[in-house]
């Protein structure tokens, strides 16, 4: 599943300020109310839905990449929202490194298929050092979705 159907373009931010994994997930969600893409009636409940998948087990993958999801009626769609940190934060990652890297996702109870498909795509993308080297280096939106349009791209073989 390409990042340009999911990830909403106007919820990106190149310049998150959290600190804390708390702090990012609630930075995260609200940039995707922000984008009109969650109501804001729900956000509170889909950060708590986020953070109570936090408690089985971090979504900290590891080489500075946290992927933060959940599933919640209050979308009809998956939708997506990927952040960056400079400093980088303790999200409690599998190998006690600071997360950079947060691709944040949500959807519908209904639509596990496509919430597998996007974690799929984010993880081979993820795999990729140059990758993730030139994402954690990115100074703007632009240059982030600038970069998921070419791993989409590549990705079709286009």
């Amino acid at each position: 599943m390409k990042f340009s159907v999911f990830v909403a373009p106007n919820s990106v931010k190149a310049d998150l300020v959290a600190t804390t994994k708390d702090e990012v997930i609630a930075e995260l969600v609200q940039a995707l109310v922000d984008a009109g893409e969650i109501q804001a009636k729900d956000q509170e409940d889909i950060v708590k839905a986020i953070m109570r998948r936090e408690e089985l087990g971090s979504t900290g993958i590891g080489r500075g990449v946290a992927v933060p999801h959940t599933k919640h009626p209050g979308v009809k769609k998956l939708i997506g929202t990927v952040g960056v940190s400079a400093a980088g934060l303790d999200f409690e990652s599998l190998d006690g490194q600071k997360a950079c890297l947060f691709f944040l996702l949500v959807s519908p109870p209904d639509r596990p298929g496509d919430h597998l498909r996007a974690l799929e795509n984010i993880s081979r993308q993820l795999r990729d050092e140059q990758f993730c080297k030139v994402l954690s280096q990115s100074q703007t939106a632009k240059d982030i979705l600038d970069l998921l349009k070419e791993a989409d791209d590549q990705h079709s073989g286009n």
